[in-house]
């Protein structure tokens, strides 16, 4: 059990791509004194997407039709919405919070527990937070951009947000193996999902997913197009 463990840990790795697929239509400055480093652990990680996590992924687009690669996604896409309630509730964010638990309570009935996307076509459009958005809004900087071994590129007031995320994590109330193995699906599930997507990372791909990060966090965060300060 904690050789599966350690390999489903390792397996996190791909994450370094999840949201950061996307192209940068302009420079930016960034904060990345760590470099040597983090491109040391980004290698060690591009390294075990490729020749394991990627290869899986393949196989499980190949062999589970659309749908039900769908139903998975939203299942994960439900357990988030603890996260986004509790995100929004410590930002004061009453409607944001309203919006998050209603989407929580309505896909886990009528929904079957998550696996269809009920609220939608209700209206009830998602509101995605994090604890790092949270810090973030209280007036916390960002600190230096890091790439994590398990959990790819963050920012360190990002990556400090991931403990309490874990903590509320539905997931981890699960017994082992169980949430060893609903762990691996949601990342082998969302890894299939970024397959198409690969032909966008162009040049070097260090420099192209950290780029690409910054901005996605900055637009999260405040909604606006990526600025030249990070």
């Amino acid at each position: 059990m904690k050789t599966t463990r350690n390999i489903l840990l390792l397996i996190i790795s791909c994450l370094s791509l999840q949201a950061c697929v996307t192209t940068a239509e302009r420079p930016v400055s960034y904060n990345d004194p760590w470099e040597p480093m983090n491109r040391a652990v980004f290698s060690f990680n591009d390294t075990i997407d490729q020749y394991a996590l990627k290869p899986v992924a393949k196989g499980y687009k190949t062999v589970t039709p659309k749908p039900i690669r769908g139903m998975v996604s939203n299942f994960f896409s439900n357990l988030g919405e603890v996260r986004n309630t509790f995100s929004a509730l410590i930002q004061l964010k009453g409607g944001d919070v309203l919006t998050s638990f209603s989407r929580l309570a309505i896909n886990s009935t009528i929904g079957m527990l998550g696996l269809v996307d009920v609220a939608s076509p209700l209206g009830i459009e998602r509101k995605y937070s994090d604890f790092g958005m949270a810090f973030a809004n209280w007036g916390i900087a960002s600190g230096p951009y890091v790439v994590l071994p398990l959990l790819g590129p963050q920012t360190l007031r990002s990556g400090v947000g991931i403990l309490p995320e874990r903590v509320i994590n539905p997931v981890n109330a699960a017994d082992e193996p169980e949430r060893w193995y609903a762990l691996g699906v949601s990342t082998v599930n969302a890894r299939a999902h970024l397959l198409d997507a690969e032909d966008l990372v162009t040049g070097d791909r260090y420099s192209f997913i950290r780029d690409a990060y910054l901005q996605r966090r900055e637009f999260l965060i405040t909604g606006k197009p990526p600025v030249d300060d990070f």
